[in-house]
């Protein structure tokens, strides 16, 4: 307990330092508080085994399952809210369910207030809602698509806000192609004793699962070529906040317009 006080306290006289701080990656089993304030206002918490620091995970846009061990990537948040959940808050943050079991666990209140539930800043837009669209002359353009550890899953209000920019930008301006391009996190990893490390197969698989929801969209399937790259790479694209380890794993879009010279109004 005594190390787990002293760890905390450090961290939390750092917090101001949490922008150039080293990633935080670990593998523990989430815990849930219960709070009540108001709608998703629970908290969800998780141990770092090496540390004995428990972290407050909330805002991780996947959100754990308590039978599932998760795997957390993150910075510590500038500012340490220890008083809203109970434990050292982290943001930006990632958390990818494992296979591993674990126990459930409910923790009461205990005083904490949780938060206040706020829409995320990456909330796809319903299709009604007018939105503008791009002038000429069009340009080639990259869109970048996050996923989670081991997964080809479309993470809600992450990886659907970046799949619906690409659609709406490749309907905009007609493309003469579009590149979707499968990555994956295939070189092996240790985290907190457990070996991570993505198949090849799961690049395929997220490129084929983005072609095709562009193409349920409208996009049209002969201009849509699906590949993967084999190289494990980083991306300092905005959609992963600065957390080079979750941007390993990612799909990339690269729209090719028909022709820079019309609106989007005169294309057919």
């Amino acid at each position: 307990m005594t190390r787990r006080l002293a760890s905390l306290a450090l961290l939390l006289a750092t917090g101001a330092q949490a922008a150039t701080a080293p990633e935080l990656r670990f593998v523990g089993c989430p815990v849930y508080r219960n709070v009540d304030a108001g709608k998703k206002s629970g908290c969800w918490l998780v141990e770092d085994p090496a540390s004995g620091i428990r972290y407050d995970v909330s805002t991780s846009p996947t959100k754990p399952d308590w039978n599932h061990a998760i795997l957390v990537e993150a910075r510590a948040a500038a500012i340490q809210q220890t008083q809203a959940c109970g434990g050292a808050v982290l943001e930006p943050v990632r958390v990818s369910i494992l296979p591993q079991e674990c126990t459930r666990t409910m923790l009461p209140a205990e005083g904490y207030t949780g938060r206040k539930f706020a829409l995320p800043r990456r909330n796809v837009r319903p299709l009604y809602e007018a939105r503008q669209q791009p002038e000429a002359p069009f340009t080639p353009r990259t869109f970048v698509i996050p996923f989670d550890y081991g997964s080809d899953f479309v993470t809600y209000q992450l990886s659907d806000y970046y799949i619906d920019q690409a659609a709406n930008y490749a309907l905009d301006v007609q493309p003469a192609r579009v590149n979707v391009i499968g990555h994956v996190a295939s070189r092996e990893d240790v985290v907190s004793g457990l070996r991570l490390r993505e198949p090849p197969s799961l690049a395929d698989a997220r490129a084929k699962k983005i072609a095709e929801w562009m193409r349920l969209r409208g996009v049209p399937a002969n201009r849509l070529h699906v590949s993967t790259t084999h190289p494990d790479t980083s991306s300092d694209d905005p959609a992963f906040d600065g957390l080079v380890q979750a941007s390993r794993r990612r799909v990339v879009v690269q729209v090719t317009p028909m022709r820079s010279d019309r609106s989007a109004n005169e294309l057919p």
